[in-house]
């Protein structure tokens, strides 16, 4: 059990936070209370929440200047839209337990994310988080995400970028753990609003080298894979960025939905020009623009999902009475032993 003393409440109410929420794990002394009283500070216990969420700022208290931006206008926006993304995500099943997280960029250096430890879906603002580009948790009461560098490393490489979503949708997570791309040219909605889907090799979810893996390819892509583990996706707003996410996911539940059924289409060369024309003038970013109406069409789609032989298809066991298929020297035996076996019977009768 942690002890929270008197100058512990004393460096809280410098922070500027009204609300200071703790666990049956964290222990106020009559000292605290009394301080916390005087600054008029709301003491609220969370009975259900996990310890480590309900821990104090992890970095340096804020300035005065950070104080009223995590309580700005702006600010109390992104943290409503952020837990309205979070119910979404949960009522979507991209997240399990307390996995995935959110973020969305106030300035150049200060970020308000989701915490450590909660379920999306059941996320009130007041316990998300400001922090810096570099993690340091500047306010809030609830200890920020663990995997907060990985957005950074977004944010830092592409400055467009206002909002980071991570998750573990089940479509897009297999082909994570598979470690495959998926394949482009097969669905208009992705090519506009997505674009090619990155993947990054499996690292220790939350680490820097984690984090270097996703600083390589965001400023290219708005969607990426981590391998083993889930999808990143940033946006121009956390809308967006949970959008990136959706589409991603509903790509890939197609395909691989699509992969049981014979044959094949894709979208044709000169289709693949017009959308990129579509995106071009949405302002949308993608790695592809420049490149020759050839040589977005080099890979065929089917041949990188499915491999050189193609792909398995359910088999259907062989019934002549509903194949429109069979040929008449297929036909020819069973006709035969039909014709027979039904003479056998007339001569017994």
């Amino acid at each position: 059990m942690k002890l929270f003393a008197q100058n512990d409440a004393v460096e809280f109410v410098k922070s500027g936070a009204r609300e200071f929420h703790y666990t049956r794990d964290i222990r106020l002394t009559p000292g605290a209370k009394d301080i916390f009283s005087e600054a008029g500070i709301k003491v609220i216990f969370d009975a259900g929440a996990a310890a480590p969420a309900a821990a104090a700022p992890a970095g340096p208290a804020g300035s005065a200047d950070d104080q009223k931006l995590f309580y700005s206008p702006e600010a109390e926006r992104f943290k409503n839209e952020i837990c309205d993304i979070g119910r979404r995500i949960w009522a979507r099943d991209y997240c399990d337990g307390n996995g995935g997280n959110i973020s969305a960029k106030l300035s150049s250096d200060r970020f308000i994310c989701t915490p450590t430890g909660v379920s999306k879906g059941f996320m009130k603002p007041d316990m998300l988080c400001l922090v810096d580009i570099n993690g340091n948790q500047i306010a809030g009461t609830w200890k920020r995400t663990s995997e907060f560098m990985s957005h950074a490393a977004i944010y830092k490489s592409t400055p467009e970028a206002v909002s980071v979503c991570h998750a573990h949708p089940c479509y897009a997570g297999a082909f994570a753990i598979k470690g495959m791309q998926p394949p482009a040219r097969l669905i208009p909605e992705l090519e506009v609003f997505v674009g090619t889907v990155a993947v990054a090799p499996y690292k220790t979810p939350g680490s820097q080298e984690m984090a270097d893996e996703i600083f390589q390819r965001a400023p290219r892509h708005q969607s990426i894979l981590m391998g083993n583990h889930g999808v990143i996706c940033w946006g121009k707003s956390v809308e967006d960025a949970y959008f990136k996410m959706e589409i991603t996911d509903s790509y890939c539940r197609t395909l691989i939905h699509a992969q049981s059924l014979p044959g094949g289409m894709s979208i044709p060369i000169e289709g693949m020009g017009d959308l990129l024309k579509i995106k071009k003038g949405l302002g949308l970013p993608d790695d592809r623009y420049g490149l020759k109406t050839a040589e977005l069409c080099e890979v065929d789609p089917w041949t990188q999902l499915c491999g050189e032989h193609g792909c398995s298809s359910p088999v259907t066991p062989f019934n002549p009475m509903t194949r429109s298929d069979t040929s008449a020297a297929e036909l020819e035996p069973l006709v035969q032993k039909l014709t027979e076996e039904i003479l056998k019977q007339l001569q017994k009768a």
